[in-house]
């Protein structure tokens, strides 16, 4: 018995040491991958757009190129116009101690009057958007048409005066922010629409509508459209008399220059898109004018002026007052208060020869847009408007303030 219970035990405990030895089983190995691509860098945020420059940067008197040079004697009685014109307006208050004190100076006298503006008035440079401030100065004239009265086989174009379904919406009544902007349109049913562009105009036949809008006749397409672009001009009659006529309003479309049209397609190097490159193009292009025209969707309408006190009186300005040649300029009331002086730096026309004056900002006009931009208002007449016609230079503008005004643009 006890030899048996001994091999049972040894048994026993090889069983229990089988049962202790369990075989591992190998893991698979992880298979292998290429490395992770780094992640491409991050493109930095853009940085943010400079705020626009402001419109008026004051500057010193001794920053003026050509300010001790220039006579402002000569652009005086142009200055007394602009106080006759700010006189009762609105802004009048911030004018109101300048122009009493100037009519107290010697008209004649530069020196004076150098020290007067010097005193009483501070220099801001003209600046862009964008920092710049060289800007576009053209020029502009009054021409002279030939009309009637009536209609004729010679004179064949109408002069139209306001439609009276013209609506004219001054914004700035809806808006305070939207001052000198101005809605324009016509009624179609309860709607306001736009008012038929320059083509529609003639589709139209608006003279045969309100024959009693037209107020002249001219002979010649061409000079009738320039004297739309120049706002206000002269109509000789066949018996000799003179009619005046100035801008009364507009049909709220935008200008569009055809001489750029021109060189668009071609048909004229932009050097000589002038006024006298566009009337040599219509003389030898008569089939295909209207339709040139028509491209300039903009129409001015125009009103009879009285007769001036001065035969030597030039036509009347945005401000109320007769224009000054050579010293009056057309501006944006945007950002050039109308009024005020202004000191111009640019050049001849078609040329490197400086022009450099004090003129006064005096007028407006449906293609002046924009911060440095002048039209420069040349005189009456044929040698005035053939140097107004080649005029398209680079320049710099000063606006000459009161040392008390709030400058706002």
């Amino acid at each position: 018995m006890g030899r048996c219970a001994l091999w049972l035990a040894l048994a026993f405990c090889a069983l229990l040491a089988a049962c202790a030895t369990v075989e591992e089983v190998a893991k698979p190995a992880c298979p292998s991958y290429p490395p992770c691509p780094a992640a491409p860098a991050g493109t930095p945020p853009a940085a943010p757009a400079p705020p626009p420059a402001k419109p008026l940067q004051p500057a010193r008197w001794s920053d003026v190129p050509g300010w001790d040079v220039d006579d402002p004697a000569a652009a005086w009685p142009a200055f007394l116009q602009s106080c006759r014109g700010l006189a009762g307006k609105p802004q009048w208050p911030a004018w109101s101690a300048v122009c009493e004190e100037a009519r107290t100076l010697p008209g004649k006298d530069a020196q004076a009057i150098r020290r007067f503006f010097e005193s009483r008035f501070t220099p801001y440079l003209l600046t862009n958007p964008d920092g710049s401030t060289d800007g576009l100065v053209t020029g502009y004239y009054e021409p002279l048409l030939r009309g009637s009265r009536t209609r004729t086989a010679k004179y064949a174009q109408p002069v139209l005066g306001v439609p009276p379904d013209l609506l004219t919406i001054d914004l700035s009544e809806v808006l305070p922010d939207l001052k000198n902007m101005r809605l324009r349109g016509r009624l179609v049913g309860s709607r306001v629409v736009p008012y038929y562009s320059r083509a529609e105009i003639a589709d139209q036949g608006l003279a045969k509508i309100y024959p009693e809008k037209v107020l002249l006749w001219v002979d010649d397409p061409v000079e009738l459209f320039f004297l739309q672009i120049q706002g206000s001009g002269r109509v000789r009659l066949p018996d000799g008399k003179m009619v005046r006529l100035g801008y009364a309003d507009q049909n709220g479309h935008p200008y569009k220059a055809i001489g750029r049209v021109l060189a668009d397609r071609g048909e004229l190097p932009i050097e000589q898109a002038s006024m006298q490159g566009i009337q040599a193009w219509a003389r030898a292009n008569p089939s295909r004018l209207a339709e040139l025209l028509d491209a300039n969707p903009s129409y001015v309408f125009f009103r009879e002026m009285p007769r001036p006190q001065n035969a030597g009186d030039g036509p009347q300005g945005a401000l109320g007052v007769p224009l000054t040649p050579g010293r009056s300029i057309a501006v944006d009331p945007r950002y050039v208060p109308l009024g005020a002086p202004v000191f111009l730096s640019t050049t001849q026309p078609l040329s490197a020869a400086p022009l450099v004056r004090l003129v006064h900002a005096q007028d407006t006009g449906g293609a002046i847009r924009g911060v440095v931009r002048a039209d420069f208002f040349w005189g009456f007449g044929a040698e005035a408007g053939a140097q107004a016609g080649r005029m398209k230079q680079q320049g710099k503008m000063w606006v000459l303030l009161p040392t008390d005004f709030v400058a706002t643009p």
